[in-house]
């Protein structure tokens, strides 16, 4: 293996290991039985995805809540683009939507969505449709906002010489704003993306049974705290590998732009 190679590859793991290694001796330094030990969690990871070692009721059920948890972020975060690009684009280069609208999502921006979590439940019931509402509001946010932040940052020249080309209506939006401000629907799509698996636990907290946020309360409920620490490594897992599919995605959509490869 190339020694650049071999750097790229453990440069990103050095600093997970001193943690690791702080974690272990601060557990032993101080004696708490309150934290347990990276090997413990390990272990509980293992007997998560694949059983035979504690054989209770989280035992070999991490495909079944994972997928739960994915299809509720991912349930949200669609719905999230689907209203929030459009109202974006129209927002951001049509002067009577932005004042009759952006008033509004100003006035709901800084309200938590934690403390939408009472009215999800009032809205939706108790079940999965709260947590989808709950990553929808976390996912939206950012992503009508850079969208808007992109149509407002397009040049004008680029409307004047595409007006001179007879360029207007629905086409001005898909040959010149939507092109022009991709760069920064794609930064919120991400942003709005990682609030989505930041949000799943609060989601989940509404009384579902399955999923990775359940898991978590369910560990704090039985005091194990081995596996609420497991519950949360899955979702970092899960939220970085499928962050950096949407890298991938942006730097092959924005390969014109090498100053947006990630």
């Amino acid at each position: 293996m190339k020694p650049d190679t071999l750097r790229r590859l453990l440069t990103p793991a050095l600093l997970p290991m001193l943690l690791l290694l702080a974690w272990h001796v601060g557990v032993r330094l101080t004696g708490t039985r309150l934290i347990p030990l990276p090997q413990d969690v390990a272990l509980m990871l293992y007997d998560f995805a694949f059983g035979g070692i504690f054989d209770d009721a989280f035992s070999q059920t991490l495909h079944l809540h994972l997928w739960k948890s994915v299809t509720r972020v991912y349930g949200g975060f669609l719905a999230a683009a689907l209203v929030a690009i459009p109202l974006g684009l129209l927002v951001g280069r049509i002067k009577l939507i932005r004042e009759l609208v952006d008033p509004t999502l100003q006035l709901l921006r800084p309200v938590p969505v934690t403390a939408w979590l009472p009215l999800s439940m009032i809205f939706f019931g108790i079940g999965p449709n709260a947590a989808i509402f709950l990553v929808f509001l976390g996912a939206f946010y950012p992503i009508v906002f850079n969208t808007i932040f992109g149509v407002r940052s397009v040049d004008e020249r680029l409307f004047e010489a595409a007006a001179m080309l007879g360029c207007k209506g629905s086409s001005l939006f898909r040959q010149v704003v939507l092109p022009a401000a991709l760069p920064a629907i794609l930064n919120g799509l991400r942003l709005g993306h990682g609030f989505a698996w930041i949000l799943i636990v609060v989601g989940e907290m509404t009384g579902v049974q399955e999923g990775l946020g359940a898991v978590i309360m369910d560990g704090r409920m039985l005091s194990r705290t081995e596996l609420v620490i497991a519950g949360m490594v899955v979702i970092g897992v899960a939220g970085f590998a499928t962050d950096r599919l949407l890298v991938k995605l942006n730097n092959r959509l924005l390969k014109w732009s090498p100053q947006h490869n990630v």
